[in-house]
């Protein structure tokens, strides 16, 4: 099959620069609505790959996303949040981006061609064959990102992938791969654009869908957040006057005990 890479391929507009601000921001707007769109169509894979994810962290795997500039960030920027919004250790899903973390600030020159690179970062993590590995390029060709997930078959690892561009060499390589074609962006080659809204889009479905299918959710509340402010404190409290028909004083007292919503709710009867 062909490889096209449409992330690269000629935007719908021209002469940007004669635009106005109005027209400028709608353009980009009726851009943005088609991401969604072809998400949908990938539902398919994202559950295939989502499915895996659980089955391997039910076990006691672990979770990485590799990736290189804006597809790192990303994946970093998911697995950072698992821990406050589900309580989960830091551990359990973790983010790599080429370059290390000085990469996720500023960009770190040739670090996506590093070929060697990032089975070395996995390496550094102690990783085994009981976790999963996801690729993160919108462009499915960078070389960091394929060659840690080749490094990853040959030591038994599961691996997927999020990309934008269909039969990419590294949408081959992954064995669960997840293709979100979004076509030309509206500056051409800009793929931290709509390529990345998609990928933004897919990461949050799978992180979300797999803690619900761990137990991380009850009913619809993130009953074990991590009250690290007031906003979720209050929030924590909130859930806790609803479920247990409680006034707010108590509440704010058995969460100081108790340290979350679940233990509360867990220990509540025998209080």
């Amino acid at each position: 099959m062909d490889f096209i890479k449409t992330t690269e391929t000629e935007s719908k507009y021209n002469h940007l620069e004669k635009m106005s601000i109005s027209e400028l921001l709608s353009n980009i707007n009726n851009e943005d609505k088609t991401v969604p769109l072809a998400v949908e169509k990938a539902l398919p894979q994202i559950e295939k790959l989502t499915t895996q994810i659980v089955s391997k962290l039910k076990q006691g795997g672990r979770l990485f996303y590799i990736g290189a500039g804006t597809s790192g960030r990303l994946g970093i920027l998911d697995a950072s949040e698992c821990p406050p919004t589900f309580g989960v250790p830091h551990e359990l899903v973790v983010g790599l981006i080429a370059g290390g973390d000085i990469a996720i600030r500023k960009a770190v020159e040739n670090a996506e061609d590093a070929t060697i690179q990032g089975w070395k970062d996995l390496q550094k993590e102690q990783i085994t064959n009981k976790d999963i590995v996801i690729g993160i390029a919108a462009s499915g060709t960078t070389p960091y990102v394929i060659s840690a997930l080749e490094k990853c078959h040959q030591n038994e690892i599961t691996t997927g992938c999020i990309t934008c561009n269909e039969n990419s060499p590294l949408a081959l390589t992954a064995q669960f791969p997840v293709e979100v074609v979004v076509g030309p962006e509206f500056v051409t080659g800009s793929s931290r654009m709509k390529a990345g809204t998609a990928q933004k889009l897919v990461l949050n479905m799978i992180s979300t869908a797999t803690m619900i299918q761990l137990g991380k959710i009850k009913g619809n509340k993130m009953v074990d957040m991590q009250l690290s402010n007031k906003k979720l404190v209050e929030r924590a409290k909130k859930m806790l006057v609803s479920e247990l028909n409680i006034d707010k004083k108590l509440a704010d007292n058995l969460l100081k005990k108790h340290g979350n919503v679940r233990n509360v709710i867990k220990n509540f009867e025998n209080e």
